[in-house]
């Protein structure tokens, strides 16, 4: 992600923050007072031009939802006009995360992507201060059991390695196409990693630790995603 953030689309290394478990320095271990801290340094001062990206890979859980929106308020809702936010997050039950008000699946009845409304109905905001928020993560129908548990510096998520592949792929690509290029990706099984150059090149396998079966999107606004061009 770090590779593709700063070669791909221009990101300066000093403005990338990374938590993983190898880290030594317990700042920059993935507990939750840490994770914390980075989604408030990553939207603090955002301002309007800004290209924000957070992204989680690893294991996720379903609790029952007792109106916690910590995550929405952390990263969503400081989120002002001219600023958007790009979320990819690599876990099961990962499609609520970030509480957006409007969610893109695949139909099986129309055969095509298509939003749904997902507002609540107490009308409660969910949206933000006038920027964009939009969430890549993973549907599941919650019947697979996540049986290969990642190795370090050697697996990469299924879904983590069907974005890479796809903005590899097609560098100037549409939100339309890249969930369908995932969506591909995915399809085609978990296995040895096929990602070119310095992506793929410390990645041995690819495992879907995570249990999705396909790509979803969610947004803080619908858009016209066969149009709209995808850019970090």
């Amino acid at each position: 992600m770090r590779y593709i953030l700063t070669e791909r689309f221009g990101f300066a290394n000093d403005c990338v923050l990374i938590l993983t478990d190898e880290e030594r320095d317990p700042c920059r271990q993935p507990t939750k007072a840490n994770i914390r801290m980075a989604m408030h340094w990553l939207v603090q001062g955002c301002s309007s031009g800004d290209s924000l990206v957070f992204q989680f890979s690893g294991a996720g859980a379903q609790v029952p939802d007792c109106d916690d929106d910590e995550i929405n308020q952390a990263i969503v809702r400081p989120l002002v006009h001219g600023v958007k936010l790009h979320a990819i997050v690599d876990a099961c039950h990962s499609a609520t995360v970030l509480d957006l008000p409007y969610q893109c699946t695949f139909s099986k009845q129309y055969g095509c992507l298509r939003w749904m409304d997902e507002r609540p109905l107490n009308g409660a905001c969910k949206g933000t201060s006038g920027g964009q928020a939009v969430l890549i993560s993973g549907s599941s129908n919650g019947k697979t059991q996540m049986s290969v548990l990642p190795e370090p510096n050697a697996t990469i998520g299924a879904l983590t390695h069907s974005f890479l592949k796809a903005v590899e792929c097609e560098p100037r690509t549409t939100y339309g196409s890249l969930l369908t290029s995932m969506r591909t990706t995915m399809r085609a099984g978990a296995g040895n990693c096929n990602l070119q150059g310095p992506v793929g090149c410390s990645i041995r396998r690819v495992a879907n630790f995570s249990g999705v079966e396909e790509p979803q999107m969610s947004s803080a606004c619908k858009f016209d995603i066969n149009r709209e061009p995808f850019c970090m």
